[in-house]
């Protein structure tokens, strides 16, 4: 395979579709599960027969009509009755891509909203509680994820920079762990972008924690295929650097065979693994349906990085470095040292 020579046609490929996820996941509006926004919640004392299904259903209506500026503010409601009690909850929760002082304002307005809904069935019914959550679990990912993020980032470049070291001199060693960390922001950025896109078309794909979770699967596994070639090409240098004649090989052709090697088992590897993804996709639970998504996206895009992206920006970087094939000294034990 010559993949190194329309290198710089995948990596500019990659080049646009990275730029188009950053933009988009960030200018689009993230169609966030209820877990990932923040909520109020109202208890209520009654004493009259209530129906909770009528009250559920003025809520989602009400919810529906409650806009500012002309967007809608609130992603979901719920109400229910507290077992053996004559208490019911309702739980409302909003978009946090609000201002707080607005985003407070229309709490306070929706929770008088709400109190005249239950008063409607009931008008001696009080409010006995009053929760406002404003910290969210996406808050809490946002606030930690940059600390996250720098401790995987460093433990990652430490680990592949001692795997990779004295393999030839003139490759630097940081060239291996950076290209990997390079990588690994490819295939969840787009993988990413592609959820969110697709969430923005099919509302029931939301970001949810289970979301995360393959974020946090992807983290983990996306660098499992590069290391692999990257092992390879590691092989095949000291096997074929600086030889003479018909064994020698080039910086290019070294690439090119290690890719070579191991592109089948990549593909073979990805096949099972969506094979598996399908059909979980397709007759699996519907909650864990945006998780299994997730993954199967991953499972296209870590492809291509590992075969297109990693190996070739790995050759782009140290094609016109002075290579030489590294020697350990050894040390003859009948050497005497003369003090």
């Amino acid at each position: 395979m010559q993949i190194v020579k329309n290198s710089k046609i995948y990596v500019a490929i990659s080049a646009v579709f990275l730029i188009i996820s950053i933009f988009l996941i960030f200018a689009w509006k993230l169609n966030l599960w209820i877990d990932m926004t923040w909520w109020i919640q109202m208890d209520y004392n009654y004493s009259k027969n209530i129906d909770i299904t009528a009250i559920q259903k003025d809520l989602k209506t009400e919810s529906e009509s409650f806009l500012n500026d002309g967007k809608q503010v609130i992603n979901n409601t719920s109400a229910y009755k507290i077992t053996w009690e004559n208490t019911l909850s309702a739980v409302v929760w909003f978009y946090n891509d609000i201002d707080d002082k607005t985003l407070d304002t229309l709490k306070e307005d929706f929770r008088a909203k709400t109190l005249a809904i239950i008063k409607a069935q009931d008008d001696s019914a009080i409010e006995a509680k009053y929760v406002n959550i404003w910290k969210s679990f996406w808050d809490y990912i946002k606030d930690t994820a940059i600390l996250t993020l720098a401790i995987a980032i460093v433990a990652i470049a430490i680990y592949v920079t001692y795997a990779f070291s004295w393999v030839i001199w003139g490759i630097s060693i940081w060239s291996f762990a950076v290209i990997t960390i390079i990588t690994l922001f490819h295939d969840v950025l787009i993988s990413t972008w592609l959820y969110v896109g697709i969430s923005s078309f099919f509302p029931e794909f939301k970001i949810d924690t289970f979301f995360v979770t393959a974020l946090l699967t992807i983290l983990w596994y996306s660098i499992n295929d590069t290391i692999v070639v990257f092992d390879r090409i590691r092989w095949n240098l000291k096997q074929f650097w600086g030889k003479t004649w018909k064994d020698a090989k080039n910086l290019e052709e070294i690439v090119d065979l290690s890719i070579t090697e191991t592109v089948t088992r990549s593909i073979y590897t990805s096949l099972t693994l969506a094979f598996v993804l399908i059909t979980i996709f397709f007759f699996g639970p519907e909650t864990i349906k945006g998780f299994v998504l997730v993954m199967i996206f991953w499972t296209i895009v870590w492809t291509y990085s590992s075969i297109f992206i990693a190996s070739p920006i790995l050759y782009m970087v140290n094609k016109n470095k002075k290579l030489s094939v590294y020697k350990k000294v050894v040390i003859d034990p009948e050497d005497k040292i003369v003090v």
